[in-house]
């Protein structure tokens, strides 16, 4: 796993099958209207707002700030044939499936504790597990109705490449109005592609959202009521919430909007209360109740747990998914495939080394400079050591914290992500990609094809995160 893969060209320099009318087409364009178009593309994006804020930086007095700044549009396309996507899609739609099966199970029997798969401690233990859903029954026995899953993909010795899961996303997965206005972008500038290529479409993924959504609804209800509740304005990910309800055709709420009434939720509005049968939720679990959790939150609903409890709204995703998507519990997917659907994993984990284990922790405190050490609790980049790309001081510094506290950690090969031509400021450059599908889970299972593909505009970096630098592209899945 030590070699990049090349998604454009083989390690001849060839270009591969899928890559070649794009290739030809790229080489025919002058580099000043490439970045004349660059250009462009990032006016319209800040006139229409496409922005994220990033926290924990600092303001001109010090305090810590959230700044709003575009994320990083990337004009070369990430392009995958169709019979690449066709197995990606069959093993996306195994695991997502096989990771509602378990949040059910731990909030009900909990048969795959019984059986020996995961220790009850990394379930009860979990920061993430709400014991408030033990017994309380969901429409379809699904929870998590909307999961980014991270791919990334490897060098294998004979050239090809193979694609990893890298993580599994089921709270409150962001990114996937990037991946649409990336597509209508795309087809503003470079219109000719769209004719000379047969892309599969990505558009339609505001209308399977709905459709998702409303298939979950409370089974007494026949035209049901779908809201995106949002923490408001501030928050980093505000323009994602409001153009998914603006594209769905719904309201975009706050908690002050929302009230509960004999356990049922209304909006409030000008012609008067209406009733709310399905959230779309944007708020973490911590803040969405706070007469269940934070009492300090007024971001979410008084009375909205027991309303949920008693099978009067929807919420998607559920309270607790959150302890499916921990990476202390991210080794045991594999085998939770085989237990509750009684077949082989179509998609590879990344091989994965538990520090609670003594046998994993001594192997990570002998390798660390070669190593990825992750907090089990960490996101978007933070808390990891990436130890090749780590100062000495770094790598001691991580091996105090694990001895101490081993069980926080788990620890990866420094897998060489896939690259992509990229239009950096020197020119056409590789940068190292992953790929985030959205899968929708309501009385089916489906996705759009492709993704949000994100590239770690720095040379060399393996972090593809916004808020740490990364930028996106837009995804190709070219029809067979």
């Amino acid at each position: 796993m030590a070699t990049g893969f090349d998604e454009m060209r083989s390690d001849e320099g060839a270009v591969r099958e899928h890559y070649r009318g794009y290739d030809r087409w790229l080489s025919q364009q002058p580099s000043d209207v490439i970045r004349s178009r660059r250009e462009e593309a990032e006016l319209i994006f800040r006139r229409v707002g496409i922005t994220f804020a990033v926290y924990g930086t600092k303001d001109g007095d010090g305090d810590n700030a959230g700044h709003e700044r575009l994320i990083p549009f990337d004009l070369i396309p990430r392009v995958i044939p169709a019979h690449e996507w066709s197995e990606l899609e069959r093993g996306l739609r195994q695991r997502v499936t096989a990771l509602n099966r378990f949040i059910h199970d731990i909030y009900h029997e909990q048969e795959i504790v019984r059986a020996g798969i995961v220790p009850a401690e990394q379930i009860e233990r979990n920061a993430q597990f709400r014991p408030e859903m033990k017994g309380v029954t969901v429409p379809g026995g699904v929870y998590s109705h909307i999961a980014g899953i991270d791919i990334v993909r490897a060098a294998n010795p004979d050239g090809s490449g193979s694609y990893y899961v890298l993580e599994d996303n089921l709270r409150v997965p962001s990114g996937v109005s990037y991946m649409l206005e990336n597509r209508k972008m795309m087809m503003r500038l470079f219109p000719e592609l769209f004719s000379q290529h047969r892309v599969a479409p990505v558009a339609h993924y505001p209308d399977l959202l709905l459709e998702t959504l409303r298939s979950v609804a409370p089974a007494a209800v026949n035209e049901p009521t779908v809201v995106v509740l949002t923490p408001g304005m501030h928050n980093s990910a505000y323009f994602e919430h409001a153009f998914l309800a603006q594209q769905m055709g719904i309201e975009l709420v706050e908690g002050q909007d929302l009230f509960v009434k004999d356990n049922f939720v209304y909006m409030r509005t000008t012609q008067g209360p209406k009733r709310v049968d399905v959230i779309y939720r944007r708020v973490d679990d911590d803040f969405l109740d706070p007469t269940a959790f934070r009492a300090d939150s007024a971001l979410g609903c008084a009375g909205l747990l027991e309303a949920y409890r008693s099978g009067n709204v929807t919420l998607a995703n559920a309270i607790g998914t959150g302890v499916a998507d921990d990476k202390s519990i991210y080794p045991c997917v594999p085998k939770m495939i085989e237990f509750y659907l009684g077949e082989k994993p179509i998609l590879s984990n990344v091989p994965t080394w538990q520090c609670r284990k003594p046998d994993d922790l001594g192997y990570v405190l002998a390798n660390l400079a070669k190593l990825v050490v992750k907090e089990v609790h960490g996101a978007g980049g933070y808390g990891m050591l990436v130890g090749p790309a780590s100062t000495r001081q770094e790598v001691e510094d991580f091996r105090a914290a694990l001895i101490a506290d081993p069980q926080r950690y788990i620890a990866q090969p420094t897998l060489a992500l896939s690259t992509c031509p990229t239009f950096v400021e020197s020119g056409i450059a590789p940068r190292h990609i992953d790929l985030r599908p959205f899968v929708l889970s309501g009385k089916s299972v489906q996705m759009v094809p492709g993704g949000l593909t994100r590239v770690a505009l720095k040379e060399g970096s393996l972090v593809v995160n916004s808020s740490q630098g990364g930028g996106t592209k837009d995804t190709w899945v070219l029809e067979a």
